[in-house]
């Protein structure tokens, strides 16, 4: 099957490339393997100086690899350019910290000298989805070839185009050759890689199903792996929160990359005394999102990814109704040519409609008014994700209180759930296991040897 490249907000086909034999794609991974023999060797601050070239890279071209996000995947231009930004931050960061971050560490004991040390275990598989082409693999890329690894990348069939320019911003900043490959090839030849003796770690992230089929493969072959799957983040409002600022906040968590992000607030969930306001005041905002053409910088909502994703989407939300959850607003694709779905709201989900228990992926915010506080976190950990959540309230006291209820990888109490360089992501249940990003990111794909000495 080709890869594709279509323009989502136009139905346009921008070009396919064919996927790879299995010559092309074992000669690729030799390749990888005897170059990372030298990379594994190199200093880190050759490393470092890699990685500074790349994040100026990224910078210089900002306006061109956005451009190429919005046409390829839909998102809001404005929001392809933060996402290059956030990639040259990434680069940066691990090059400034790396070096402390697997530095050789001193233990007491018996012996003369103990120290641990944090070598390199060799090719990471990296297989990453089309929702934030560039930083997905970026803030796996980073810590993992400052630690002295190779990446070879397996990326969605629908961001080819994106896939090859992160190759090629890591060659113009000089990456050796084949340290960090492109793998143009199917689904059904990713098992095999994984299960090749020249791969020794997987980071995925993208679907929970393909994330399991995923782990299973990494299991039988006892490779170490990294997933980061889906999320139904709670988005929790205390009687006590500021209603202005948090539904501002909430539209802006739910409606980001044309509300297909893992991290967005998906579930609304509400104590009685606030709930009606802050429903009115989420109406309101929410109709006033501006929804068009992807590359105005005017544009709020663009395109859903394909249209095999918004009509998913529609069935979810139309089953939900059918079960009796109430449509606020939208709920149903826009008129225009592309895979446009009108930025919606479903309000008085319970249990019984499909939208309570499932991940919905697009401009789609659900409603759940909870009984009272203690109501609110059941409500927030009745399902089977635990990614992110947040917590609205003025009393930050309390709120962080309520935080380490939370199942999940992180809780952000008045504000926006968000991956940042300098803090853990991950999450617990099924939305994965393992860590990127901080010391936690880059220690997942390093040996933590011991070394005694008498």
């Amino acid at each position: 099957m080709p890869y594709v490249s279509l323009n989502p907000a136009t139905g346009e086909l921008v070009q396919t490339f064919s996927t790879w034999d299995d010559q092309r794609l074992n000669d690729a991974l030799e390749n990888t393997r005897r170059a990372w023999q030298a990379w594994r060797r190199s200093g880190l601050s050759q490393r470092a100086e890699v990685l500074h070239r790349a994040a100026a890279v990224l910078l210089a071209n900002r306006d061109d690899y956005a451009a190429l996000i919005t046409r390829e995947m839909g998102k809001p231009l404005r929001e392809s350019h933060a996402e290059v930004e956030k990639c040259a931050l990434g680069c940066d960061y691990y090059a400034h910290h790396a070096a402390h971050f697997i530095a050789d560490e001193l233990i007491e004991t018996d012996a003369a000298k103990s120290y641990v040390t944090y070598p390199p275990l060799g090719t990471v598989l990296a297989v990453m989805p089309w929702n934030f082409p560039f930083w997905q693999v970026f803030r796996a890329a980073a810590p993992a070839l400052m630690a002295g690894n190779a990446v070879v990348l397996k990326h969605s069939s629908s961001v080819p185009q994106c896939a090859l320019a992160v190759e090629a911003v890591f060659r113009s900043a000089g990456l050796p050759d084949h340290l960090f490959t492109t793998l143009m090839i199917a689904s059904d030849q990713v098992a095999g890689v994984i299960a090749d003796p020249r791969i020794q770690a997987v980071t995925f992230t993208g679907s929970e199903a393909a994330g399991r089929r995923v782990a299973a493969e990494a299991g039988r072959n006892l490779k170490k792996c990294v997933l980061e799957l889906g999320g139904s983040d709670p988005f929790i409002v205390l009687r006590d929160a500021d209603l202005d600022y948090a539904s501002t906040q909430a539209v802006n968590s739910r409606f980001l990359n044309n509300g297909q992000s893992c991290i967005a607030a998906k579930r609304f969930i509400l104590v009685p005394e606030i709930a009606d306001e802050f429903v009115r005041l989420l109406r309101q905002k929410v109709a006033a999102l501006r929804i068009g053409d992807p590359m105005k910088e005017s544009t709020q909502i663009g395109p859903m990814a394909r249209l095999d994703l918004r009509d998913e989407l529609h069935r979810q939300v139309t089953v939900s109704i059918s079960q009796g959850a109430q449509p606020l607003l939208g709920c149903k694709p826009d008129a225009r040519t592309g895979a446009y779905y009108q930025p919606s709201i479903l309000d008085f989900v319970t249990p019984k409609n499909r939208a309570y228990h499932e991940e919905l992926f697009g401009p789609v915010a659900i409603v759940i008014r909870a009984q009272d506080e203690q109501d609110a976190i059941r409500i927030a950990n009745d399902t089977r994700f635990g990614l992110g959540g947040s917590i609205w309230s003025r009393d930050i006291g309390h709120a962080e209180s309520l935080s380490r209820e939370i199942e999940a990888g992180c809780c952000f109490i008045n504000g926006q759930v968000k991956s940042d360089p300098r803090l853990p992501f991950g999450g617990v249940k099924a939305s994965g296991f393992g860590r990127e990003l901080s010391y936690q990111g880059i220690r997942e794909f390093v040996n933590i040897k011991t070394v005694w000495v008498k």
